[in-house]
């Protein structure tokens, strides 16, 4: 009748493989830096299932929480006790205080435990109607871990001490179906030797010249390569496509980018081919997409742009990081392309200081789209990937996509955005990019704790509001973004006039008296912001004509740059599709599955008569 047990009780003898409740966990990550805590997990049919196997033989804790911390946590804690399993759903309050919850969401699916490790696997809807338990989405999981030699006893689990931690997941990515040979050929695009100043952001810049191929290749994944140790130093990676008008001499050395001693080569690598992100992984494209290289289209030299985020201002560091690239001659049927969407990175992109919440928009133009895609691709472009970028003020981003007025599929978002985990999310399914559609990336900052401007730039203290579109097949567009006008955001301060013509930067306001001489960030600086103006600000800022960038490779630009366009009229709050609730759950079911009840049965008395547990 019941197979499974005998399966369990051999499971908990000690050196054996412990078996599983038949679920699929598509995704496998391990929480710890020492090797003692793994969270297996799937999605299916608007149920998610977790396997957590920890090296302890007490109490295992995993939880969803808003900021990473235990406040306001939504936790399950589980083990085995004296040969029986036990799963308990909990919450945390405001002062993280734990209770049980009156309504249990978590279904355990299966539990074993031996002399060094307890496994458990158990499901819950994504979406309960429980209000003391958090809704799962595509948005960042800020997941909590914790464990204890001790089981959880009447009073309830014993406190972790330093057994906890937290890491940003995405819990809903699609499962990558592709698992490449290890026979497949790869080449690093690594630094070397980079002395990182002390200093809290340096972007550093190495030309690399592509292996020369005698016929097309396509690479097929991309992995990060970063040095141990410097898992928080390296915040993001950008590979530019660059002139193949050079010769080798281009390769000799790096520089600090964006320096005024930059080497001139650096200014023509403008085509982003590759992002990848703090917290991300290696990234392979769909089994019908490639990267080309090869052939003359496709870059010779490419440049690698590192971020260091070196906030404590630490000496001496080295670093040898980059990326890996792995290629192949069986070519895809299409070529992928990249392009960057959203705000142009500048000081016209401002942010009031002191804001619980503020949103600023990048506009991908339907003039853009409409002159690149009708003279390249009029049939259109698909997206089946996308890469959500702020910095340390973000709080959410979402990329929206507008057909003829209507507003379409959200591209991606990520309404709990996470600085330290930025990566490319899938899309569940590829979506079609037209003439004539515009696309707007919103995003979300606060600025509670700042008291002066934030302003667009490269710094982590600046802001950025990016998309990375991963699309194919590949068309010559690499920015479609926009900038809203600054006179009119003087204006709102109060400002009349400015020194022309404009010979220093940032500029220098002539009236009114309150800000003569003063460069246009001084003003800003000097109004005082309170809440009220920075809605009043922000509502205006939404409103105002943008100036248009529509780029192409190799620096050149299609016809509509520089033009100025009005924002698009559209509803400014998305409107997220309704949460529905799963159907309730028996009585039963909140605490075991019939299964795993009636196998623990059986099993009880199995153990009873050989004293594992004695």
């Amino acid at each position: 009748m019941c197979s499974w047990p005998l399966l369990l009780l051999w499971a908990l003898l000690p050196g054996a493989v412990a078996g599983g409740s038949g679920w699929t966990f598509a995704h496998r990550t391990l929480l710890d830096s020492e090797g003692k805590y793994w969270l297996s997990w799937g999605a299916q049919d608007g149920r998610l299932a977790f396997r957590l196997e920890v090296r302890t033989a007490g109490y295992v804790g995993l939880g969803f929480s808003p900021t990473g911390a235990m406040a306001s946590a939504d936790i399950v804690v589980g083990g085995v006790a004296d040969g029986r399993p036990y799963l308990q759903d909990y919450f945390t309050n405001a002062n993280r205080e734990l209770k049980k919850d009156a309504q249990q969401d978590y279904h355990l699916e299966y539990a074993m435990e031996n002399s060094t490790h307890t496994v458990i696997e158990f499901t819950r809807d994504l979406h309960t109607c429980d209000i003391n338990d958090r809704t799962i989405t595509e948005s960042t999981v800020r997941v909590i871990w914790a464990y204890h030699h001790e089981d959880v006893g009447e009073m309830g689990p014993k406190y972790h001490n330093s057994n906890r931690g937290t890491k940003s997941l995405r819990l809903l990515n699609p499962e990558k179906a592709n698992v490449l040979s290890t026979s497949i050929p790869a080449f690093d695009l690594v630094n070397q030797d980079v002395p990182i100043p002390n200093k809290g952001t340096t972007y550093w810049c190495q030309m690399f010249k592509i292996p020369v191929f005698q016929e097309k290749q396509h690479v097929i994944k991309v992995e990060p390569v970063i040095q141990r140790g410097h898992e928080s130093l390296v915040h993001h990676i950008l590979l530019y496509q660059c002139s193949s008008n050079f010769n080798d001499s281009v390769l000799d050395y790096g520089h600090e980018c964006y320096h005024p001693n930059m080497p001139d080569a650096f200014l023509t690598c403008e085509t982003v081919i590759f992002a990848w992100a703090i917290g991300g992984e290696g990234f392979s494209y769909p089994p019908h997409v490639g990267l080309s290289l090869g052939t003359p289209l496709d870059p010779s030299y490419v440049l690698l742009e590192v971020h260091y985020d070196n906030p404590t201002y630490e000496e001496g560091l080295i670093d040898n990081s980059g990326l890996r690239l792995f290629y192949t001659t069986d070519i895809r049927k299409f070529d992928a392309g990249v392009i960057e969407a959203g705000l142009w990175v500048s000081l016209f992109h401002t942010i009031p200081p002191g804001m619980p919440e503020f949103r600023s928009e990048g506009h991908c133009t339907l003039e853009c789209l409409e002159e690149a895609l009708e003279a390249e691709k009029p049939s259109g472009i698909y997206v089946f990937a996308v890469l959500l970028h702020a910095h340390l003020a973000g709080r959410g981003i979402r990329l929206r996509h507008f057909r003829k007025g209507e507003e379409m599929r959200l591209l991606a978002y990520d309404d709990d955005f996470d600085f330290n985990f930025q990566e490319f999310q899938y899309l569940k399914e590829e979506q079609a990019i037209l003439p004539g559609d515009n696309l707007i990336t919103e995003c979300r900052y606060n600025t509670k704790d700042r008291a002066r401007m934030t302003w667009g730039g490269l710094s982590t203290r600046n802001e950025m509001c990016l998309s990375y579109l991963l699309y194919y097949p590949r068309i010559n567009l690499t920015r479609c973004a926009s900038i809203p006008d600054i006179m009119e955001q003087l204006q709102f301060i109060g400002v009349k006039e400015i020194y022309r013509p404009v010979t220093t930067w940032p500029f220098i306001i002539k009236s009114p008296k309150q800000y003569k001489n003063l460069s246009f960030m001084d003003a800003m600086n000097k109004f005082k912001w309170n809440k009220k103006e920075g809605l009043s600000f922000n509502k205006l800022v939404l409103s105002l004509p943008v100036n248009v960038r529509c780029s192409k490779t190799d620096n050149a630009e299609w016809s509509i740059q520089g033009m100025t366009a009005l924002p698009p009229d559209i509803e400014r709050a998305y409107k997220a599709e309704p949460l529905v609730c799963a159907s309730p759950s028996s009585s039963l079911h909140k605490n075991f599955s019939p299964k795993v009840l009636a196998c623990f049965v059986v099993l009880s008395s199995l153990l009873s008569s050989i004293h594992l547990w004695s």
